[in-house]
């Protein structure tokens, strides 16, 4: 019983270090810029890896050298009342899980009578704070164990740093294809312009790419993405910039 008592501490005792290690992590964001994130290490072990390469194309701009097109954009696709929640949106959090359940619902009755039937679209109700919480720290597994402590670190992300800087960490890390992290990467590699000058609808097309970057990047001329974009242009002028 004692042994037993014995290692329930130590692994109480690891998770609070973990927790107290992740906390002074985001602290530290509040003066240092990060200089990559767990998704963008695991995601260049994969490349080379697979591809015997290692393309990395990112470099860090200020808040102010990104364009507010940009900024728009990606809140008006992402995360609308961004500046308003305390990390996660509850609303569109429910309104996911009910899409989903449904979505799966149909599918189970589609598989009866056609077996290789294709699975259902899972739709997500994360905001940019829990985006960010999970590609700074976390792995890419979907459990309920990493999913709480994504909540856990969004938690810390928004009582520790403003959401102008959270959207400044979030816009220069993002994945926008393989290989390419942040804005000014994304908009050198798909306009040959700095972020700066990134106009309302090229900045809308670097929003549409965020759910699916690496799928996105293969049909730059897809009418998806081109509807999506007008879509996004015409929110943008309700979008709140912190």
């Amino acid at each position: 019983m004692k042994a037993a008592l014995r290692w329930l501490g130590l692994v109480l005792l690891a998770v609070l270090a973990l927790q107290l290690f992740f906390v002074l992590r985001i602290a530290a964001m509040a003066v240092v810029d990060p200089e990559s994130t767990t998704f963008q290490r695991s995601e260049a072990w994969r490349i080379a890896v697979e591809k015997h390469r290692l393309p990395w194309t990112q470099r860090w701009v200020p808040y102010e050298q990104i364009s507010d097109n940009l900024k728009r954009a990606v809140i008006a696709s992402e995360d609308g009342t961004f500046v308003y929640h305390d990390g996660v949106d509850w609303d569109a959090l429910e309104k996911a899980w009910s899409r989903n359940a449904k979505a799966e619902e149909a599918a189970a009755k589609r598989s009866q009578f056609r077996p290789n039937a294709r699975p259902p679209k899972i739709v997500g109700g994360s905001t940019i704070s829990q985006q960010l919480a999970k590609n700074l720290l976390l792995s890419g597994e979907r459990t309920l164990l990493r999913k709480g402590q994504e909540f856990v670190l969004t938690m810390a992300l928004e009582r520790t740093l403003s959401k102008q800087r959270i959207l400044e960490i979030y816009l220069n890390n993002v994945e926008w294809g393989e290989g390419v992290f942040g804005a000014e990467a994304a908009s050198q590699h798909y306009f040959r312009k700095s972020a700066s000058r990134l106009s309302p609808y090229e900045a809308a097309r670097l929003a549409v790419m965020l759910p699916q970057p690496k799928r996105f990047e293969k049909m730059p001329g897809s009418p998806y993405i081109a509807g999506r974009a007008s879509t996004i242009v015409a929110r943008m002028r309700d979008a709140e910039l912190p």
